[in-house]
């Protein structure tokens, strides 16, 4: 079933991936552990913020009639009347020549129509000051509703929950908030010469860092990563192995194994199972046997042993059904326009998806190559925050074109 590998274009695998596509959830977690995750449903304003007309500074609510003609060289006195602190009510209504000393955040008193900041004012006495310039009608207020309307949609659905988010959520009262479920992704790795990370190192064999890092992305994605270890080296007890990874996750990843090669069993495994394949290969680079099937509308990843192509394959066809699940308002990276750098000399028949290190300056986008870009090494993945995109069927790139990158960061 596997042998026929006809590449599609990175677009063509990505539709056939969402094609697939399903949703979670909704759950509701308290609004100390609704940091990080994404708001199911709307949030709808039960009141006007602020509920009430305040003052935005220390100060005294006058009447603005009463501050006719005052300015540095001709002080007006002014009776005060009261004391006015944050959460407190003046409940007489203002007369002529009163003032009223009120405290950040404080209900502006009846009779009064604007504030005059402390700094502008000076103590004439016990109980007088004066005032040093003129307020229009309506100054320094901050008014009911003026923030956020009663029944206005304040936070939408699809949103990543921020601290900023959790203030809201606070202001009107959501003890539980609603979430979407995270989805459960399983993470099996497959090559007899990978070691686990706390092994010693053996002649012939390297450590397995695409299963954590797999993992590590997982999470940034927003979902819960679920290890499975390593595939036997034997068909039986790797598909024992499926069987009981794919009754307890909503997704599946096993990483190595798509190759053509003599002991790469994914194939075989995905024919007993008689799992619809959707593709085997694209026309891109790192990753272009990055395989993807479904099953009873479960899909099963076939991620690349390499690990850029791993990461790739993951970022550009996992994290978008993540972000589907999650009924994100973002799905799939967000993509920008850069200049490049450097020159990329060399010509490709497929899209290549380049490692790369982006920086805004003067609202100016420019972008170069995190580090080496090979599809095996890891190191120029810590550096990087973006993919540069190549598109295939070109020419060379130069210094100085402008290119699409995809943001690796930015999942908010």
């Amino acid at each position: 079933m596997m042998e026929i590998r006809n590449p599609i274009t990175v677009e063509e695998a990505a539709k056939r991936v969402m094609a697939c596509r399903k949703y979670g959830e909704v759950e509701y977690v308290d609004i100390t552990a609704a940091n990080g995750r994404v708001l199911a449903q709307d949030i709808i304003a039960d009141h006007d913020v602020p509920s009430f007309d305040r003052s935005p500074y220390d100060g005294f609510a006058v009447r603005s009639i009463d501050t006719k003609t005052a300015a540095a060289d001709n002080s007006i006195l002014l009776n005060v009347v009261g004391h006015i602190g944050a959460g407190s009510v003046f409940k007489q209504e203002l007369k002529e020549k009163d003032a009223v000393r009120i405290m950040t955040g404080a209900a502006i008193p009846r009779g009064a129509d604007t504030v005059i900041m402390l700094e502008d004012t000076e103590q004439a006495g016990d109980n007088q000051i004066y005032i040093k310039r003129e307020m229009k009608h309506h100054q320094n207020i901050s008014f009911q509703g003026e923030d956020v309307e009663k029944g206005s949609v304040i936070v939408s659905k699809g949103k990543l929950i921020n601290p900023g988010v959790v203030a809201l959520l606070a202001t009107f009262g959501y003890k539980q908030v609603p979430v979407s479920k995270k989805p459960v992704i399983g993470v099996i790795a497959t090559g007899s010469e990978l070691l686990e990370v706390d092994q010693a190192l053996e002649e012939g064999k390297i450590r397995n860092s695409n299963a954590y890092m797999i993992m590590a992305q997982i999470e940034r994605s927003g979902a819960t990563a679920k290890y499975y270890g390593q595939f036997s080296d034997k068909l039986d007890i790797c598909i024992q192995q499926m069987q009981v990874a794919m009754s307890e996750v909503d997704f599946l990843i096993t990483t190595g194994g798509v190759s053509v090669g003599d002991f790469d069993l994914l194939p075989e495994i995905y024919d007993y199972f008689q799992a619809e394949v959707l593709f085997n290969k694209i026309k891109m680079r790192p990753g272009s046997v990055t395989t993807v099937a479904q099953l009873n509308n479960q899909l099963l990843y076939g991620l690349s042993g390499n690990p850029s192509a791993c990461y790739v394959g993951f970022e550009l066809y996992v994290k978008p059904i993540i972000d589907a699940f999650l009924d994100r308002d973002q799905i799939g990276l967000k993509t920008v326009k850069a200049t490049l750098t450097e020159d990329f000399p060399k010509s490709n028949p497929f899209d290549r998806f380049i490692r790369g290190h982006y920086v805004i300056k003067n609202s100016q986008v420019t972008v170069a190559p995190s580090g080496k870009d090979k599809s095996n090494m890891v190191h120029s993945l810590a550096e990087a925050n973006c993919f540069i995109r190549l598109r295939g069927g070109t020419a060379a790139y130069s210094k100085g074109e402008v290119v699409d990158i995809y943001l690796l960061e930015n999942h908010s």
